[in-house]
């Protein structure tokens, strides 16, 4: 059977601050195969973005092991390589306000991919189509909506070619009715085979997209299963009361 893509094993993640040490990730165990979509869900302050920017380092952990496409993120080297698998969504857009789309999407292409001006345009024009934007080529990020934008940095980080997508709730800075369009771009990646763990809340995302849905609470995965499961039949109190809430809004 093939390994999978991402193993998250045993991993602890501490903050230390004036008013003491928060146990933010308390052995978390997770493993994430090749063309699977895994949505995480919980209350904030559970330790859901803080595992995410684990498996790509963004974020050091204490202890345990994280193995990403056969890689351990255990050196600086191997640190490196894992980040240019691996694209990464933000719930702030992050684009070069002085940069058109296009300009932003070929940037990293240039730097890191070291592709040529000419195939770099292509893939930003071709990406930018992908996300349904094609017209917004020579636009700034001042001049796009919150969608627009959060559509370029999804085509930003498709444009590395990776084999990786996270999103961390990537449509939580956006007005209602611009989510869905942001939403079925992300989608269109899921049917497409794109290996994805979302962070969201999201729970309609969740139900269509997912393979696996995990409810974090405290820093510490509660419950686990596929999206019908977690929803119609949650197995802990925890994930229940959880649900509870959820469906009151």
């Amino acid at each position: 059977m093939e390994e999978p893509i991402i193993q998250v094993r045993d991993v602890h993640k501490y903050f230390r601050t004036a008013q003491g040490t928060v146990h933010a990730l308390k052995g978390i165990d997770l493993s994430v195969r090749k063309g699977e979509v895994v949505v995480i869900i919980g209350p904030s302050g559970s330790g859901k973005s803080t595992l995410l920017r684990c498996i790509n380092r963004l974020e050091a952990f204490d202890s345990g092991q994280i193995v990403v496409d056969g890689t351990p993120l255990d050196n600086a080297r191997n640190i490196n390589k894992v980040r240019a698998e691996v694209g990464m969504v933000f719930q702030s857009f992050n684009l070069f306000p002085d940069r058109t789309a296009l300009d932003n999407i070929m940037l990293a292409q240039r730097v890191v991919r070291k592709r040529a001006r000419k195939e770099c345009e292509q893939v930003a024009r071709d990406l930018l189509s992908k996300v349904g934007i094609p017209d917004k080529a020579t636009s700034y990020p001042g001049q796009l909506s919150g969608g627009q934008q959060q559509r370029v940095a999804i085509a930003r980080a498709l444009a590395m070619t990776p084999k990786i997508m996270l999103f961390d709730e990537p449509t939580s800075a956006l007005d209602p009715e611009m989510i869905k369009e942001v939403l079925d771009v992300m989608l269109d990646l899921a049917r497409e085979g794109m290996t994805m763990v979302v962070v969201s809340h999201e729970m309609g995302f969740a139900r269509a997209a997912a393979n696996r849905v995990v409810f974090m609470d405290r820093g510490e995965i509660v419950e686990m299963d596929t999206p019908a499961e977690m929803f119609e039949h949650p197995k802990t109190d925890r994930m229940k009361l959880f649900m509870s809430k959820i469906l009151k809004h």
